[in-house]
């Protein structure tokens, strides 16, 4: 294993520059919402008018129910809004991935500035962005759903390989993104595609199995179902499904380091 050498390790844990990555992260927060009347209250208004739209339309236009039928529309919505707050959390990642680099050429420039770092800038602040959004998720089930659940506390287990699931897959497309421009436009497309294709507007028990084993090779796939269990199943993550997540998650992650290391020395010829 050669090829993971000393500096493509210290990127998946990059220890020697938290204080630099703090204040990237700090300063990524503050500009999102800087000029604002409702500031961080964005966080929680557009996941709420998406989460209502969506329940309007699937719920009662399309008739649709959970699992067994049972539960009204407060039940419909917030196994809703488990499944848009994973999502939204990737999408938020995903999306802004291609213009990492491109979007800071002066960083790029400077000899001694670490530029891997700004992919884990972009997956700590999303996910600080998607905080709220989970609490409000959390306090919603407590109010209207099943109550507290021990299986709560393992949400955060639940959610840890998207992490570096995302910064692998941030490595590639920051890279890639800055010799091929058109990858915004695919990535458009395929976030809408990859929303569909996961279980956020359905249970995963109303796909035949044998279209479920496809969807499972979707990584956003388990994440949904195991938040879902936890929060209105009191069911805490299957230590089997865990282990290939993140077995899966740090392959994708080291393989996303290495592209990124392959294209990084043209960097500043093309910006």
């Amino acid at each position: 294993m050669s090829f993971l050498n000393k500096e493509v390790l210290s990127w998946c844990w990059p220890q020697q520059h938290v204080d630099l990555l703090s204040q990237f992260v700090r300063r990524q927060v503050l500009a999102r919402y800087r000029g604002t009347l409702l500031g961080v209250g964005w966080s929680l208004i557009t996941p709420l008018i998406m989460m209502a739209v969506y329940t309007f339309v699937f719920r009662y236009v399309f008739q649709m129910r959970w699992s067994d039928g049972s539960g009204g529309g407060i039940d419909f919505a917030l196994h809703l809004f488990a499944g848009l707050a994973v999502f939204n959390f990737f999408a938020e990642v995903i999306s802004r991935s291609p213009s990492l680099i491109l979007e800071q050429p002066n960083l790029v420039k400077k000899v001694r500035f670490p530029v891997e770092i700004l992919s884990w800038v972009n997956v700590l602040s999303s996910l600080l962005f998607a905080l709220p959004a989970l609490g409000l998720l959390l306090l919603a089930c407590a109010v209207f759903g099943p109550g507290p659940q021990w299986a709560w506390a393992s949400i955060p287990l639940i959610w840890l390989p998207m992490i570096p699931l995302l910064l692998g897959l941030v490595w590639m497309l920051s890279a890639v993104g800055v010799y091929v421009r058109d990858i915004g436009q695919v990535l458009g497309l395929a976030l809408s595609l990859i929303q569909f294709l996961s279980p956020v507007f359905y249970p995963l028990s109303a796909v035949s199995p044998q279209l479920r084993v496809l969807l499972y090779l979707n990584p956003l796939t388990p994440v949904i179902e195991q938040t879902r269990a936890a929060l209105f199943l009191n069911a805490w993550p299957a230590l089997e499904i865990s282990i290939i997540q993140i077995m899966m998650s740090v392959i994708i992650m080291v393989l996303g380091a290495l592209i990124f290391r392959r294209l990084r020395p043209g960097f500043a010829d093309v910006l």
